[in-house]
This record gives structure tokens, C-alpha cells and sequence, in this order.
């Protein structure tokens, strides 16, 4: 049996995990939350320092408690990119001293495709087509020819990004995603935003202005309800092409705004009518974690791939068509 541990913290959110193939066994976190405004890289970084004693300290106890000791573990994973610089620099850095400490290979995995695998693993889902939403990327995605392929993706901000703008334009606390889930589920009339889709690309700059130009006009549950009506058709839309295209019967749904029930109600209107499957792992696998990393972490090692302590560089635009995927395709 093979045991990872994983460390994530690209963002706002700092975990760790130990993985196993059959399950996890343990998980801990310590979360970032800004006094206000977004979140500030070198505030997220100094959290991250500050707690990742603490949050690898649980975790092990936790596997301790399952009966495993530090001396099962075969590898330490984290994400390289793409994230905050700050942020997976100081996590990087723990990695590696972990790595070192335990005498154990060092795995730099791409966070991108940890929430992809993550989900395949929870949800059995074998070759979907991926929708990818989260605070900073937004893309579609598929796998083919040793590759995950981006057949689309925003030309501008990440959809979470676009609805986190509005929130603090409303004075809503970080993160805004949810309350702005809130308000749009009370609006019953809709707004005109711009609805851009570009080919397989989408953009979102212009619908936030648009919605705080609306929100002098129109009730505050209104203009949030038809924000999110306008950007989730774009996105159904640009995945429902991707599934034709490539003739899938799948669609998985992967990345922290995959949460919003709306959004899920959608895609699954969309994939029932193709006749289509659609998944999406529990909430606390949407959400950056350790799990996702340290599973991930687990498929490359199976695989023979490690990451020597020279080649750890920390990659901030780290896109997920940049890393061939040797655990797919066995037979390569």
C-alpha cells in the first residue's frame, strides 16, 4: 500500500492530508480569512507559515491514530502551481524540508489537475469532459493523447474572481461567492448583462461592471441573480460544445464555484437532455485541499514520476496542459 502526504495552499486555503489508495485516511486545515477586501498574498503566505506546524502536526496524528506512523509514508506532495507566488513558495519550502527530513521523494503536482483527479477518484467517473471553475480558472477540459487539453477558457478573470469583484463592490465579506449565491436565489427578474463567448472562450470582466452599473437601478437580489444566470449559461454553453465535439457522455464538475447548487442545476439540465452523465464530488473535495493533492501526488508516484529538490521551482502559471499524464495510459 502506497501513502502520500499531501500539502496544499495555493490560495487562502492551507491543508494537509494522507492518502492511501483505498481512501483517506486523515485531513486537516487552517483557512486564511481577510480582515477585509480580498485576499493579500503576503498576508495568506504569513498565515500559511504561521499554521502549517500545527495543520501537518494533525494530520499526522490523525494517520497515527488509523494505526500509521511517519515511517509509512512513502512520498510528500504539494502543489507547484499555479497559485499565489508567496503563498506556494512557503509551502514549497515545507515540502521540501519534510521531504528531506523523512528521507522520502519530494512530488510537485499541478493543482489544476489534483481538482480534476480528485474528482474522477470520488465520483467513478472515468473520461469526462471537466468544467473547471474556481476562484482564478475558469476552463473546460478533456483528456487525450497523454494530456489534459484546455478547449476553453476565460481570456480575462476566473469566474470566482468575477462574482468575489461584485461582492466587495456590495460590501459583501470575503468569500463572495456564497452570499451572492444567496441573494441571486431571492430575485425573480432578470437584468440584461453582456453575454460574451468567444468560439470555446468566455470572458467576465465586463459582466461585473456591468452588474454594479445595474445595482443603481435594480434591486441588489435581482442584479445578482441574473449575474449568475448570464455567467453559468456561458459556461453551460462552452462545456454542452465540448461534450459534442468530442462525443462524451461524461461531464464532471471540478474547482471551489462547482459548490453553487445553481450552477450544478444547470449543468445537469444540460447533460440530462443529452443524455449525458453528470458528477460532482462532495463540497469539501471542490474546494482546495490536501486530499486532491496528495491523491494526485499518489497516481504520479504509482507512476514513477518524482520531482528532484532542484527541479521544485514553484510555477505561479502553471497550466494543466503542461504535464504529460503517465498514469492514464498504462500501456505507454
Amino acid at each position: 500500500m502506497t501513502l502520500i502526504l499531501g500539502l496544499e495552499g495555493t490560495a487562502w486555503n492551507l491543508s494537509a492530508a494522507l492518502v492511501s489508495e483505498e481512501r483517506v485516511i486523515h485531513e486537516a486545515e487552517s483557512t486564511y480569512k481577510p480582515l477585509y477586501g480580498g485576499i493579500h498574498p503576503r498576508e495568506a503566505a504569513q498565515h500559511h507559515a504561521s499554521e502549517l506546524k500545527n495543520v501537518v502536526t494533525q494530520a499526522l496524528r490523525g494517520a497515527k491514530k488509523e494505526g500509521f506512523s511517519l515511517n509509512d509514508i512513502d512520498a510528500v506532495a504539494f502543489s507547484q502551481g499555479p497559485g499565489m507566488g508567496p503563498c506556494i513558495r512557503t509551502v514549497a519550502t515545507a515540502a521540501r524540508a519534510l521531504s528531506i527530513s523523512l528521507k522520502t521523494p519530494l512530488i510537485g503536482v499541478n493543482h489544476c489537475i489534483a481538482h480534476i483527479e480528485i474528482g474522477r477518484w470520488q465520483c467513478g467517473t472515468k473520461d469526462p469532459v471537466v468544467l473547471y471553475v474556481s476562484g482564478a480558472n475558469s476552463q473546460v477540459l478533456a483528456y487525450r493523447s497523454g494530456r489534459y487539453r484546455i478547449l476553453g477558457e476565460t481570456l480575462d478573470i476566473g469566474i470566482g474572481n468575477a462574482l468575489d469583484k461584485f461582492a466587495r463592490y456590495l460590501g459583501l465579506s470575503h468569500p463572495g461567492g456564497p452570499k451572492i449565491e444567496e441573494l441571486a436565489s431571492k430575485g425573480t427578474e432578470y437584468v440584461y448583462m453582456p453575454y460574451v463567448v468567444k468560439g470555446m472562450d468566455l470572458s467576465f470582466s465586463g459582466l461585473t461592471t456591468s452588474a454594479k452599473d445595474a445595482i443603481n437601478h435594480h434591486k441588489t437580489e435581482d442584479v445578482c441573480y441574473s449575474l449568475q444566470e448570464t455567467a453559468f449559461a456561458m459556461l453551460t454553453e462552452v462545456a454542452e460544445r465540448a461534450m459534442a465535439h468530442l462525443w462524451k457522455d461524461e461531464m464532471l464538475l471540478a474547482g471551489g464555484v462547482g459548490a453553487n447548487r445553481r450552477l450544478q442545476q444547470m449543468l445537469q439540465t444540460m447533460c440530462h437532455d443529452r443524455g449525458a452523465k453528470f458528477f460532482v464530488p462532495e463540497n469539501k473535495y471542490l474546494k482546495d485541499n490536501g486530499t486532491m493533492i496528495a491523491y494526485l501526488g499518489l497516481l504520479m508516484f504509482n507512476s514513477g514520476e518524482t520531482t528532484p529538490i532542484e527541479k521544485s521551482v514553484v510555477k505561479p502559471n502553471y497550466r494543466p496542459d503542461e504535464v504529460e499524464v503517465t498514469w492514464r495510459d498504462k500501456s505507454k
